[in-house]
């Protein structure tokens, strides 16, 4: 039998990890940068916890059971795990927390569609007990400071607002609202045309699949609706947020109203990030603001307002991958230490211990075999080492320097 991982599930390998490392180190420098702290969460949550932020699916949640009979799930995401972590373990602290994480997640497709990837990584940040525009403005400029720490090139950040998209549906009829919103979620004006809607909410459902473009252009378009002071207010903010954004000269925007993210805890800006590589649209990341989400967890109900982004590690690493910045081997050792013999073992790992105890790193591998000098001169050179130490069991030594055109040696008592 050949054993493989279980569906949806991948193993990744030393050039693997160097390269997500790669993208995970120069992230962590900027959330550090801004302020922020890393927090761990549990892998597992009670389903219930998952389920307060509203709009996860329970199918697209891969489910467990203890033996208390509780009911768990992996994480989907971060949000409600460290919304649910602040509020019940950081009870005293002050605000603003600046939060950020590097973890994976897991989930699967309502459809159960075969070898459909389930397990995925992303790093983020959440910015809890931060209102308004300022804490809004921080976390966009943000996310565009970790694009340009990786250097990435073509990609544009889209930016909605959960709050007007919600208040813009209530015109529609209570039994059709989940069609009307899928449509406009999916873009999909075939749906509305077939839906059972008066002339009027057929055309609104087709003003809003539209309200997507430069901001001036769908700010003009949004004030053709019907439109009360709340949601004028809610247009002004959201005028003055993207005039901020844009006046830092870090990215463009794209305004689009009929943004609508997965999970329905959103209450005000929405945004993705979408990387352009060969012609392809690909997200690889999103986030927006959550007042309500901290007050679920809250013993006392206390409503704390958040927001934050999630940048998808897979899909940075596509955007990445003909940059030509990605490490392309694993790191070579420095060291290859040899013993001459059996007896020169206990010299050979002192030695090998004290070249590691550099204040800097200095990777040292000790020669498991007794094969010949020549074979170990080739598997240094085949594994790009720098330098072989060969110790007799008195402790003296013989360096050899490796992968250079003319190699060096020079004994040492």
């Amino acid at each position: 039998m050949v054993y493989q991982p279980p569906t949806g599930a991948r193993d990744l390998l030393p050039l693997d990890v160097a390269q997500k490392r790669w993208i995970e180190d120069r992230l962590e420098q900027v959330f550090q940068g801004w302020g922020y702290h890393r927090i761990i969460t549990s892998t597992l949550e009670r389903m219930d916890a998952l389920m307060a932020g509203g709009a996860i699916e329970g199918s697209t949640v891969i489910q467990l059971q203890n033996i208390q009979q509780e009911k768990l799930g992996l994480r989907p995401e971060l949000t409600a795990s460290i919304a649910r972590a602040a509020v019940t373990r950081m009870a005293g602290v002050n605000y603003p927390q600046r939060l950020y994480y590097n973890a994976n997640v897991f989930g699967r497709s309502p459809e159960l569609k075969h070898n459909r990837q389930q397990e995925f990584y992303q790093a983020g940040v959440e910015l809890l007990g931060g209102g308004g525009l300022v804490a809004d403005a921080e976390v966009l400029l943000l996310v565009t400071a970790c694009l340009q720490a990786l250097k990435l090139q073509n990609w544009h950040l889209i930016v909605g607002e959960a709050g007007i998209t919600r208040s813009l549906l209530k015109a529609f009829p209570e039994d059709l609202l989940w069609q009307v919103r899928r449509a406009i979620a999916n873009l999909d004006k075939v749906s509305i045309d077939t839906l059972p809607l008066s002339e009027e909410l057929r055309d609104r459902a087709k003003t809003m699949l539209d309200l997507r473009g430069k901001s001036a252009d769908v700010l003009q378009k949004i004030s053709t609706l019907n439109l009360d002071s709340q949601q004028l207010e809610a247009i002004n903010n959201l005028k003055t947020l993207v005039e901020l954004i844009e006046s830092q000269r870090k990215c463009a925007v794209i305004l689009d109203l009929s943004l609508i993210q997965t999970f329905d805890y959103y209450t005000g800006i929405v945004f993705e990030v979408v990387s352009d590589i060969d012609n392809q649209a690909r997200v690889i990341g999103s986030g927006g603001r959550y007042d309500k989400l901290l007050g679920l967890y809250h013993p006392q109900g206390k409503e704390i307002p958040g927001t934050g982004f999630a940048l998808f590690l897979e899909g940075l690493y596509h955007a990445l991958l003909n940059s030509g910045q990605l490490p392309q081997t694993i790191p070579a050792s420095n060291w290859l230490v040899v013993p001459e013999n059996s007896s020169a073992s206990p010299a050979a790992f002192a030695y090998a211990e004290k070249l590691r105890s550099s204040t800097h790193l200095v990777r040292v591998e000790m020669e498991l075999s007794t094969r010949d000098s020549q074979a170990i001169q080739e598997y240094a050179r085949d594994r790009g080492i720098a330098q072989i130490a060969w110790i007799k069991a008195d402790g003296s030594k013989t360096i050899e320097s490796v992968n250079s055109q003319q190699s060096a040696v020079s004994s040492e008592q």
